[in-house]
């Protein structure tokens, strides 16, 4: 499965933290979207979905929330609860994301715009594109 921890650079004295995440170090593609999810609470789910060619970096930059991922054979489910640190999530991977704390402010890194072509919503289809890419 195509996902992978990534630690931030971090700085900080005694005026506070400063994180950095650079293209080509931390971000293994260019960032052609930015997004945030905010608001949702610990019953909300969201994702529910998976990208034919997107990937993306989830970073917690406050407050935690899980996010469950599979590729159809392996299942893993990831807390994110530092703002130092982010799940990168290749292409072809299933993701439902749930149990928010009420101050949960999830950034989202995509490596393209908003397409809706590139979404498999279904479970079903996923398992099924999954079978074909053998």
């Amino acid at each position: 499965m195509d996902i992978k921890k990534i630690e931030f650079q971090q700085h900080g004295d005694s005026r506070g933290m400063l994180v950095v995440a650079e293209y080509q170090k931390e971000i293994p593609f260019t960032v052609k979207r930015i997004y945030y999810i905010y608001g949702a609470d610990s019953e909300t789910r969201r994702g529910f979905h998976s990208h034919k060619n997107l990937q993306q970096i989830y970073i917690a930059i406050h407050g935690s929330c899980r996010v469950t991922l599979t590729d159809g054979k392996t299942t893993e489910t990831v807390c994110l609860d530092d703002a130092a640190s982010g799940l990168y999530i290749g292409h072809n991977v299933w993701r439902e994301i749930y149990d928010f704390s009420d101050d949960a402010v999830l950034l989202v890194l995509a490596s393209e715009p908003y397409s809706e072509d590139d979404y498999i919503r279904t479970y079903d289809q996923f398992i099924q594109t999954q079978t074909e890419n053998i």
